[in-house]
């Protein structure tokens, strides 16, 4: 061994196994094109979100000193126009960028914990404590998960932390069906067996035998519940349950409908964040397709 050589120990191994194992993940994710395409859009709006302060400021939000008349057409001065209050839509759309995608964020990783830990548990202990989490889950599932949303969101305190909570609760159970039956078929090899005969306990099988097992599906899922906690998150908003205090997708729309933007033509008022909204939900969707597709090659997703 040479002077610089380092020692080889278990954790310099390991180090060394996931970086070989991240840039094989990468190898095999750019050969999706749709995959690197819906990146790259997520790239662009997580930039647009970050930089907003610097690029729009904070008083872009702000109805006392409005920059321009209510409701006014696109111009070289404001390129998406104007809102009833006279705000430039633009920076509207740039700002509530940073609202839309923090909540989206959130409420999916509540909501993949919530089904993640269900799912495991129950496929691990079984018997009557799985019997009762899975008759849970099968109630959520069969009752409407916008519809609950609406339910949790109407009765308590408009808020940022309230749409998170009321999304993140009703859609984890998509998740937990999905991860209870990958811990059946990770609990039911030899090698399971044999940590449990060398005294391994619940907490043991679970987090260093199943858990690393089913965290490629975990995160498959994770990035196709943001597409869809972003859609619910607009939802909410445009149904008045949003925080009312905040800018966001969602909430640009629900002004429109209350300024009548839509009767009386002002298409820009609408559009843009429409468009915001469905470009983010088709680059989750595009980026969880790949990932899907590299971490499961036998789903056959198209490239």
């Amino acid at each position: 061994m040479t002077a610089d050589a380092a020692p080889a120990t278990p954790g310099r191994l390991a180090r060394q196994r996931r970086r070989l194992s991240a840039a094989r993940f990468w190898r095999s994710y750019r050969t999706h094109r749709a995959g690197v395409i819906g990146l790259a859009a997520l790239v662009l709006f997580a930039l647009m979100a970050l930089t907003a302060p610097l690029t729009v400021g904070s008083g872009v939000a702000g109805v006392t000193d409005a920059p321009g008349d209510p409701l006014q057409a696109p111009s070289l001065d404001f390129p998406l126009g104007t809102d009833r209050f006279g705000r430039s839509v633009l920076g509207l759309v740039v700002w509530g960028s940073r609202v839309s995608l923090l909540v989206g964020l959130l409420a999916a990783v509540l909501s993949v914990v919530i089904g993640t830990v269900v799912g495991v548990t129950a496929g691990h202990f079984k018997g009557a404590y799985a019997t009762v989490l899975m008759r849970i889950t099968d109630w959520f599932l069969v009752m409407p998960a916008l519809v609950l949303a609406i339910a949790l969101a109407t009765v308590m305190t408009r808020s940022l932390g309230t749409v998170i909570l009321a999304i993140g609760v009703t859609s984890w159970p998509t998740t937990a069906r999905l991860v209870r039956a990958q811990t059946l078929a990770v609990e039911s090899r030899p090698y399971i067996e044999r940590a449990k005969a060398l005294g391994g306990g619940h907490w043991h099988i679970m987090s260093r035998h199943v858990l690393p097992n089913v965290m490629p599906l975990v995160l498959a899922q994770t990035t196709l519940m943001i597409s869809s906690s972003v859609l619910a998150e607009a939802t909410l908003a445009f149904l008045g349950l949003g925080d009312p205090t905040v800018i966001s997708w969602g909430g640009l729309l629900q002004d429109a409908r209350e300024a009548g933007a839509v009767s009386a033509g002002d298409w820009w008022y609408l559009v843009p964040p429409g468009i915001a909204i469905a470009l983010v939900a088709l680059a989750f969707t595009l980026c969880g397709r790949a990932v899907e597709s590299v971490l499961n090659p036998r789903l056959g997703v198209a490239r």
